[in-house]
């Protein structure tokens, strides 16, 4: 029985020993190299962390941080990524909310983690791969350890306007990886390549399925991203097979046609989430990987990466709408309406709930928000049995698989009809010579807005959608914009979107 993610790296060192495990722009490490280094990191921080502790990495993803996190797992501590591109009062409040005692950073970031902690309080990545392991130590932790210790907590953005930390356990990864790699039958020669930043969950699939398999990491320079031909150069000189990406990020290589000069043809499998995959970008994608597998994943950070997925049918005609599909092994989905009744019945919205071991531990010293989100299953009334609801609606279609319908958040009202901001959203991106679009509505002005990347003119785009849609669900403004102001994990930045229109330039 696996307790812990570094079962995946023991064993794989075993097997691989000189295999390259992970490779960013700077160096690479073997399976061997991975493995001591995060037996010296381990060592140190064992030897003034508690278990069950926090530590924050400060630094950007490397390969280096990738043996700080493993480092920590073998101190039987949790690690939590602090991106450094986050503003400085973002740091602060995560750590006003993790209240950790210690933090690894490198040379590069030192005086940031100096000024956020005090200075005896910081770990120098450099000085640490050159510890002594200490055996002893580490025995007694790991002796220590059970499968449902915290592995890692995301951040993401709170209601309350304090981020919070998504904590999920070793339990959870183990039981979703295992899963994720038999599912998708990923192989020892496999080469990932890293897209999702070290603090969204994205980049968890790609770093344990690696490890599981025995496969190699390749991490993705973040400044590609605005380089399209440059990044697919990347992907084909490191003969990438397998894709794990956002939705954005593939529609950004799509977006600037960047296949027409170079396709990356050793890739055999792309599997997507995070947003709903415009098709007309995942046809161009098909049409240049013809043989290659997509998959459209489903699942926010609190249930572990993903709950459900759909693999592509080249030969269906799905319309605009990909289905969510079916739930992963030992995951189950439940759609419950406003009374918390299960919802069976076809093209009958409810809300997505999940029940399993994948569920996250809840949120970090935020008891109020985990009790809101993390309850009592209502369908069971005779022992503790958890559900997550995630706040996102769906339905079965007439095959049985469930299709996403929006977020109850995005569900207003609007002229005396309730409208799904999707559907408009669908409406515009299907007009050909668009490229991507956001519609957002002013609650204080009563207003629907559209924005969209294409070359289309906004009244011509008016008229369309006076012809497709009902009067009251046409965006009454339409903005024409160069480019999707994104998140740092890749999904369009909708207080980004509100925040042009109040003040600032299209």
């Amino acid at each position: 029985m696996k307790r812990s993610v570094l079962e995946y790296l023991r064993r794989s060192a075993a097997r691989l020993p000189e295999k390259t495990a992970v490779i960013d722009e700077k160096e690479s490490m073997t399976y061997r190299e991975l493995l001591g280094y995060s037996l010296r990191i381990g060592s140190e921080v064992a030897s003034c962390a508690p278990s069950g502790a926090p530590v924050p990495v400060l630094m950007e993803k490397s390969a280096k941080t990738l043996s700080a996190f493993l480092g920590i797992a073998q101190a039987g501590c949790f690690y939590v990524l602090m991106s450094p591109e986050l503003p400085r009062s973002r740091l602060e409040q995560i750590q006003s909310v993790l209240e950790a005692q210690w933090v690894i950073t490198d040379e590069a970031h030192r005086a940031l983690a100096e000024e956020l902690f005090a200075p005896e309080r910081v770990l120098l990545v450099e000085t640490l791969l050159e510890a002594d392991v200490d055996e002893a130590l580490l025995s007694r932790r790991e002796a220590q350890r059970l499968d449902l210790d915290p592995l890692y907590a995301n951040f993401t953005s709170g209601s309350t306007g304090v981020p919070k930390g998504v904590v999920v356990g070793h339990r959870s990864v183990l039981d979703f990886i295992d899963v994720f790699t038999r599912t998708f039958a990923f192989r020892e020669d496999d080469v990932f390549a890293n897209q999702a930043p070290f603090d969204f969950d994205v980049s968890v699939k790609d770093i344990y399925s690696s490890l599981a398999v025995g496969g190699t990491l390749v991490i993705v320079p973040r400044r590609l991203f605005s380089l399209p031909t440059e990044l697919l150069d990347f992907l084909c000189a490191h003969n990438v097979t397998v894709m794990v990406w956002a939705v954005s990020a593939l529609c950004l290589i799509t977006t600037f046609h960047a296949l027409d000069y170079k396709t990356p043809e050793t890739v055999r499998q792309v599997l997507f989430s995070g947003e709903v995959m415009p098709m007309k970008h995942l046809k161009e994608w098909m049409a240049h990987l013809p043989r290659t597998r997509f998959v459209n994943l489903y699942g926010p950070t609190e249930i572990t990466c993903n709950c459900t997925y759909h693999i592509i049918d080249r030969e269906r005609d799905y319309g605009d709408v990909i289905p969510m599909g079916t739930a992963f092994e030992n995951e189950q989905v439940l759609l419950l309406d406003g009374e918390n009744r299960l919802v069976t019945q076809p093209e009958v919205n409810g809300e997505v709930c999940v029940r399993g071991s994948a569920l996250a531990l809840g949120y970090y010293n935020a008891w109020p928000q985990t009790n809101e989100h993390f309850v009592q299953n209502p369908l069971n009334s005779h022992f503790i049995e958890y559900i997550y609801r995630t706040g996102d609606l769906a339905h079965y279609n007439e095959a049985g698989e469930l299709v996403f319908a929006g977020r109850k958040d995005f569900q207003i009202k609007h002229m005396g009809h309730r409208i799904e901001l999707e559907e408009i959203e669908r409406a515009i991106a299907a007009v050909p010579g668009i490229e991507r679009a956001c519609c957002i509505f002013d609650e204080k002005k009563s207003k629907l807005k559209g924005f969209y990347v294409g070359a289309v003119d906004k009244k011509e785009l008016h008229h369309i959608l006076s012809e497709q849609l009902p009067f009251f669900m046409v965006p009454g403004v339409l903005t024409p914009l160069e480019q999707m102001p994104l998140t740092k994990n890749g999904k369009i930045d909708r207080k980004a979107l509100a925040a042009l229109k109040r003040g600032g330039r299209a």
